[in-house]
């Protein structure tokens, strides 16, 4: 076994989660764990202050089987084509699963996020600002939601781009199933990534842990149309908190869509009008 498998087997392993994943991140950084593996239950928790629970050893054992024959794509923390920016997030993701093309990471990035009841005027303004952007070199990062994620990855396919679909559910299951195609060809000719192994079906909280990716891979999101309570002012706020740009599309006063986009607006969030206004954020904070 390695260091790749073992974390893997951790990641796999029930009752673990993105808390004590983070601390061993530490745990491994700060030379706090041997080079020989597998390492011990015991140690990992008293490690990462995790109390103990008996049924922990038991799919602790079985992770490490699985871990060791394991047949899926997957990269961990410590690989060389893990995102630099993911690294420098809250929680960074200890394993991510994938399908498709790894290099789409190197690429600068765009994450693009917005409600699922999207109008017209969303679309409109997705297809007025997504292509220079697409045609500069960046990829498009967002959530394969229905609604503007969809959109925003249907429209990197026309434009020739690369579509980065961050999913809360293994690589191999579509949420919701009408997206099964789409996800299909983003898996084919771009990049689909998850902190879910495959068989793993949607649950309510991979959602809003989904979002800190979805934020975590850009240097700055974009919001299309976003509701007062949303996911996407989840994203936007993830994104603030580990010093990303937030960038709004304003909207009308009578829009429901529009109202957490113009809030975003008046508490500081850049004004996005033209392409340029994106163009201009993403050189200057993948620079800096």
């Amino acid at each position: 076994m390695n260091l790749k498998q073992q974390l893997l087997a951790i990641h796999l392993t029930q009752g673990i989660g993105m808390t004590t994943e983070a601390r061993i991140i530490g745990a491994i950084n700060d030379n706090l764990l041997p080079i020989i593996y597998p390492w011990p239950l015991d140690l990992i928790l008293q490690i990462t202050n995790h109390s103990y629970h008996d049924s922990i050893r038991a799919t602790y054992v079985h992770a490490l089987q699985r871990a060791s024959n394991f047949k899926a794509h997957y990269i961990t923390y410590y690989d060389q084509i893990y995102p630099q920016r993911l690294r420098e997030i809250f929680e960074p993701p200890l394993v991510l699963f994938y399908e498709g093309q790894l290099a789409a990471l190197n690429l600068p990035s765009l994450s693009v996020v917005g409600t699922r009841s999207a109008t017209a005027y969303g679309l409109k303004s997705l297809r007025q600002l997504l292509p220079p952007v697409i045609q500069s070199g960046a990829a498009i990062v967002s959530g394969l939601a229905q609604g503007i994620d969809v959109m925003a990855h249907q429209i990197t396919f026309a434009t020739s781009g690369v579509p980065i679909a961050v999913i809360g559910t293994g690589t191999d299951i579509a949420y919701p199933k009408r997206n099964a195609s789409l996800q299909k060809q983003i898996g084919q000719q771009g990049l689909i990534i998850s902190e879910y192994a495959p068989g793993v079906g949607p649950q309510r909280s991979h959602f809003p842990a989904r979002n800190r990716i979805i934020a975590g891979l850009s240097s700055a999101t974009l919001v299309i149309e976003a509701k007062i309570k949303s996911g996407s002012l989840i994203t936007a706020n993830i994104a603030l908190q580990n010093n990303r740009e937030v960038l709004s599309v304003p909207g009308s006063i009578f829009s429901e869509e529009s109202q957490g986009t113009n809030e975003l607006l008046s508490l500081g969030a850049k004004l996005v009008t033209k392409p340029q206004d994106i163009i201009e954020s993403i050189q200057i904070l993948d620079i800096i």
